[in-house]
């Protein structure tokens, strides 16, 4: 195999990139298959000749351009093809790098091969507060991307997490995500199972789970002392909507006493005959409580978004069920933290496993593919 060319480093435009740093055996249909799971027409093209990172040439010493100290000479042999990933971006790579370069560029000395990101800058408002689970907010304080630019940096930082590897933004920020944290996995098939065996089949391996469902008859109305009936009440709650909710319905109210009653008589029948025979479920979920790490939910039904590796095979034609298998800790928050806490890693360490082994079940009665949360297929073989 021939040998990579090696990452310009000593080209001031490189710091106007995004980079996507893999470690070694990462190959590029690797890059290409995640490419294909996000962005439709994905192809390989031949790199802009005035691209930075296609340039041939000799290394000078590195400069200070990106803060990195000087090197010896070497040739940068040939330019390398580029990825399409949406109309204005591709990604252009593999690029060979040593460690002291990876290492000077911040990124884990870990990292073998780089790619570069071609695309526009787009930027939005400042981050608001709360969570950053991809750490962008940090990256990117004085205005988030937007856009296309969202859109690509967003499947860059998705690879990362895929592959093992980092992201080094445009403005120096270093981006390494947790493979851990994707935990949840999606079933996708053409298959409808009815409550009661996915229950069944979920039971397998989780003898505690138990159907998400409503308890008939469990709901009496509203509260007293609620709405209209809270006027004048002592400790009622004001009715939603205050005085201009009394007025609409006073103007464009049924006047008529008969008519009101009428129309009620009517509700009330339809309510009886929905309960006596009730339409099909749609959707449905399966709990499992999980004690102190948390709940595990399966929940089921009909989708219309699919990775666009799926579009267009025969067995989607007719409709897809999704059978989404998550995680939810008691500490909900903990999911879109960059860094979470020790005991968030320790119960997402015990509760992965447990995702894993139902996805894998489920699959293996309704086939069809299976997919992260990042919308990447996973082969049942690796759960």
């Amino acid at each position: 195999m021939a040998p990579l060319p090696p990452l310009p480093v000593h080209d001031p435009a490189l710091a106007d990139r995004h980079l996507l740093a893999l470690p070694d055996g990462v190959e590029p249909d690797e890059v290409e298959v995640l490419a294909s799971s996000r962005f439709r027409n994905v192809r390989w093209e031949d790199a802009s000749p005035g691209d930075a990172a296609t340039r041939t040439g000799v290394l000078p010493a590195v400069t200070a351009a990106l803060g990195i100290r000087s090197v010896g000479a070497r040739a940068i042999t040939a330019p390398v093809r580029a990825l399409r990933l949406a109309r204005l971006s591709s990604l252009a790579g593999p690029y060979g790098v040593a460690v002291e370069d990876a290492v000077a560029l911040g990124l884990p000395a870990s990292t073998r091969t780089v790619w570069v990101l071609s695309a526009p800058r787009e930027r939005g408002e400042r981050p608001w507060p709360g969570g950053d689970r991809d750490g962008l907010k940090r990256a990117f304080p004085d205005g988030l991307p937007v856009r296309e630019e969202e859109r690509v940096l967003q499947w860059l930082v998705a690879a990362a997490r895929r592959l093992g590897g980092a992201v080094r933004t445009q403005t120096g920020a270093i981006l390494t995500p947790d493979p851990d944290a994707s935990t949840d996995l999606t079933v996708l098939t053409s298959r409808w199972l009815e409550p009661d065996d996915v229950l069944r089949i979920v039971q397998r391996v989780q003898p505690r789970a138990y159907l998400s469902v409503a308890t008939p008859g469990s709901w009496a109305g509203p509260a007293s002392r609620t709405g209209r009936g809270s006027q004048g009440a002592v400790g009622g709650s004001p009715e939603a909507g205050g005085s201009g909710l009394r007025a609409a319905l006073e103007r464009y109210g049924v006047a008529d006493e008969d008519e009101r009653h009428r129309l009620m008589a009517e509700a009330d029948a339809y309510d009886e005959l929905m309960l006596a025979a009730p339409p099909p479920a749609e959707a449905f979920g399966v709990l499992v409580d999980l004690g102190v790490d948390g709940m595990l939910a399966v929940e089921v039904s009909a989708t219309e978004q699919l990775p666009p590796l799926l579009e267009g095979l025969p067995w989607v034609a007719d409709g897809v069920v999704a059978y989404r298998v998550r995680w939810e800790p008691r500490e909900i928050e903990q999911l879109e933290q960059e860094r979470p806490t020790l005991d968030h890693r320790v119960a997402r360490s015990r509760s992965a496993p447990l995702v894993c082994a139902v996805a894998r079940v489920l699959h293996a009665e309704v086939g069809g593919e299976i997919a992260d949360e990042s919308d990447f297929l996973v082969d049942p073989a690796d759960l």
